[in-house]
């Protein structure tokens, strides 16, 4: 079994963490990898308050297991502050033992109000400067995260440089991979450039678990590298971000195009509709919101952020026989070549 900082300090069986994608990785998911001995991550943005610790009860209703919660660190225009002092609270007094943030690093009055909770912090990075910065606010690990991720994601670099490149930066801090891993290969590069934890997302995408729309799913499962872009076309509700997703009928109808950013219909044309934090959304054009099982619209319409991962995703699986494949799949991987991470 794969040992490293990450599975001794944090209690885990596995180096394997659940990428906190916003709308899919709920519970159900978070608590499937956690209790498969990998660490799950609650993806609770943009969530008010109230919603996530809802979220969070319900995690710790379907396992006693290590679990951590995801906050974006940024403003929409529709929802305002992603994370607000409000979610810090319900984090501190749920005793969450992970918070990770992404997109910004947080305040500082946030990390000390955490680690004086007993709640280690994480921050995801896609550069060198922003992994100093998360370590000169004192974070326990820093994510690395390469632009191979599907979604939002800033990196201008490949995780195979970024990831060597952030460990030099920030040792003795651990440092976890992210973006391109969905086998067994991928993880055992990571542990041997130094990461000591991966963070994986598209592949659970297609796990039983992920509250993905089926046919969102199913377009994970078959897709090749080539229908995988970068866009900056979704986002009423976080405008002008560049996302990875799958070139579906709008993406490409739009690819090539000289405007930076679709123009808005007035009156807003609206192309289905979802639920959010409990109450109905009409989908508005352009929509960043992902299809769930509450989406009634044409996903031809709409965002499916994948990674480039994607050509390694072959089937709808459990969370936990994925963390298994992967796990196994590297441990074999790094005996046969005489690598160990103990």
């Amino acid at each position: 079994m794969l040992k490293t900082r990450i599975t001794r300090e944090y209690g885990v069986a596995h180096p394997f963490v659940s990428a906190g994608m916003g709308f899919l990785a709920l519970p159900e998911l978070v608590a499937a990898v956690s209790n498969a001995g990998g660490l799950g991550l609650l993806g609770a943005s943009p969530a008010p308050p109230p919603a996530v610790a809802d979220m969070i009860r319900a995690v710790k209703g379907l396992t006693t297991k290590p679990f951590g919660v995801d906050l974006i660190v940024d403003t929409s225009p529709i929802f305002g502050p992603f994370t607000v002092d409000d979610h810090i609270d319900v984090c501190t007094a749920e005793r969450v033992p992970l918070v990770v943030f992404h997109w910004h690093v947080p305040p500082r009055a946030w990390m000390e109000r955490l680690h004086a909770a007993g709640t280690r912090v994480w921050i995801q990075v896609g550069a060198v400067a922003e992994a100093r910065q998360a370590i000169d606010l004192g974070a326990d690990a820093v994510i690395a995260q390469g632009n191979e991720a599907g979604g939002h994601c800033r990196s201008s670099a490949g995780l195979m440089a970024l990831l060597p490149a952030v460990i030099d930066a920030v040792t003795p801090t651990p440092v976890l991979a992210a973006g391109g891993i969905a086998d067994g290969r991928g993880v055992a590069a990571a542990l041997v450039l130094g990461a000591e934890a991966v963070v994986v997302g598209t592949r659970l995408i297609a796990s039983q678990e992920a509250y993905a729309h089926a046919d969102y799913k199913r377009r994970v499962v078959s897709a090749s590298l080539g229908d995988v872009t970068r866009t900056n076309i979704f986002g009423v509700e976080w405008p002008d971000q560049q996302m990875k997703v799958l070139a579906n009928r709008v993406v490409r109808e739009w690819a090539g195009t000289s405007q930076p950013t679709p123009a808005q219909s007035d009156p807003p044309r609206f192309i289905g509709r979802t639920a959010f934090a409990g109450m109905d959304y009409p989908l508005p054009q352009f929509s960043a919101m992902l299809p769930t099982p509450d989406t009634e619209a044409d996903l031809e319409e709409m965002c499916l952020p994948a990674g480039d991962s994607v050509a390694l995703v072959h089937a709808i699986q459990p969370a936990a026989t994925i963390v298994r494949e992967l796990m196994a799949e590297a441990e074999a991987i790094l005996r046969r070549r005489g690598s160990t991470t103990d």
